[in-house]
């Protein structure tokens, strides 16, 4: 395992779509932990792999230290609900930008895990909003780009 370099605002793999996995191998496995290792070492609750400079649609989130980690590989939200109003940061951009961002309640996610099997996430509240968070980076999109404005 090794910590990755965090890709910063303003550097292009954050702007660019990601590619859907097609091959779960050691070298996804390699990533995923990877990503862990980066995560913890700066302090995150999520990851995604264009944060550090690859462009798979992969991701992890761990909403509080000690929990499980969930990894989701070419996620596909497919039920939304409800809305909530937070301030959000990120490990990719400068903290003088966090600001408040809408996401839904509570989703429905599909994807795969690092080895390929098929699954389901349900989250709400917290969870919910990193996972969003999260799955925007894979679509180029940052929480700046979703400003909430009272």
């Amino acid at each position: 395992m090794a910590i990755r370099t965090i890709v910063k605002e303003g550097e292009e793999p954050l702007r660019k779509r990601s590619k859907e996995v097609t091959v779960f191998d050691h070298r996804l496995s390699v990533l995923m932990d990877d990503m862990i290792e980066t995560l913890h070492k700066a302090e995150g609750c999520g990851l995604a792999a264009p944060q550090v400079g690859i462009l798979k649609r992969a991701v992890i989130v761990e909403p509080k230290v000690g929990e499980p980690i969930i990894e989701l590989i070419n996620p596909v939200i497919v039920e939304q609900s409800g809305e909530q109003v937070d301030y959000e940061g990120c490990l990719s951009v400068n903290p003088s930008k966090n600001c408040k961002v809408k996401r839904p309640y509570k989703l429905k996610v599909e994807a795969y895990d690092r080895y390929g099997k098929p699954m389901t996430l349900d989250a709400e509240g917290w969870t919910a909003r990193i996972v969003c968070h999260e799955l925007d980076h894979l679509d180029g999109i940052l929480f700046i780009d979703k400003r909430y404005k009272d």
